[in-house]
């Protein structure tokens, strides 16, 4: 068994996974209000950009192989209401973004979160009433949210909301306006953690309020059957991929569900994961650093994974492209 690992050329031959650009979206915050890029202190190494950033940032990293970017908003509190309304206007940042996108850099694919938690003055991912998350009066606000997106020129739309139905609803609202072509990757299964954390804050997302709990809409981290059931369900009602949220935690879930459904399937690797990786990762010298992170991605593709949602995704390319 040693004979193959013995050198470089014979182990890369016998490699049974190989990691490439073309597996990583890219996963970026932007934001009005600021004419450069701005740190995020929860997320070392990962910035808000304003649009005309956000444009040559694209730019370069469909250059480096990247095939998608993901575009997560911060949006200010003055436009955050209790039914998340501001999420479905077209000259939201999120629809310029797509427009600037699509004008400057149309190789690239769009993809576009679908929740109202950055929207919503209470922090929830749908409308509140009787002090819980309200699924059915949560549906036509997601619906009429994709079909904005898509109507400014997204590619990909990703429900992220974990509403039941949602998916069915989505689908059928962007055929009927006329986006036929506009795909959905579904997060299905994403489970109710800890280490959204950093991203809320990158947000800025407002502070969960005592009135409802995520728990009661996201799944338990104790579930993998569920999350067969989930991901079976998104795909009857019509999405095209499909997202298991976090990643590392759940490569167990990710290599079930890669065995039992023929559809592709992708990892995010949250925000948490990122900067516990990259706390450690800045006590090591750079070589290291680097294995380490290949390491953890590709172990994503080892479980099933067809490409990886990544905040390491534009460092990674350009290694990647640097050999």
């Amino acid at each position: 068994m040693r004979r193959p690992r013995m050198q470089a050329f014979s182990r890369t031959l016998t490699s049974e996974h190989t990691l490439t650009p073309s597996d990583l979206l890219y996963p970026v915050f932007i934001s009005d209000g600021i004419d450069k890029p701005e740190a995020i202190p929860v997320m070392e190494g990962v910035v808000r950009l304003p649009i005309d950033d956000l444009v040559g940032r694209a730019q370069s990293a469909y250059a480096l192989g990247i095939p998608v970017i993901a575009l997560f908003p911060r949006i200010p509190a003055k436009d955050k209401t209790p039914d998340g309304s501001h999420a479905t206007d077209p000259d939201n940042i999120v629809c310029r973004a797509i427009q600037a996108l699509k004008t400057h850099c149309p190789e690239i694919g769009v993809m576009v979160d679908v929740a109202l938690d950055p929207f919503t003055s209470h922090g929830h991912d749908g409308i509140i009433k009787n002090q819980q998350v309200d699924n059915d009066a949560t549906l036509a606000i997601l619906a009429k949210q994709a079909t904005t997106y898509a109507q400014a020129g997204a590619d990909i739309i990703a429900p992220s909301d974990m509403m039941d139905g949602r998916v069915a609803v989505i689908r059928d609202a962007l055929d009927q306006a006329g986006h036929p072509q506009t795909m959905i990757m579904s997060y299905a299964a994403k489970y109710a953690s800890q280490l959204y954390a950093p991203f809320r804050e990158a947000v800025e997302a407002t502070p969960l309020s005592e009135i409802a709990d995520k728990k009661t809409y996201q799944m338990h981290p104790a579930n993998s059957d569920e999350a067969m059931r989930e991901i079976a369900l998104d795909i009857d009602e019509g999405a095209d991929f499909i997202i298991v949220k976090p990643g590392m935690p759940y490569l167990d879930v990710i290599a079930r569900a890669s065995h039992q459904f023929q559809v592709p399937l992708f990892a995010y690797q949250v925000s948490g994961e990122y900067q516990m990786i990259r706390q450690f990762i800045n006590n090591l010298d750079e070589a290291t650093a680097r294995q380490l992170v290949l390491e953890m991605l590709v172990a994503f593709k080892r479980a099933g994974c067809r490409g990886i949602l990544t905040y390491f995704a534009y460092e990674v390319a350009s290694w990647l492209k640097a050999g």
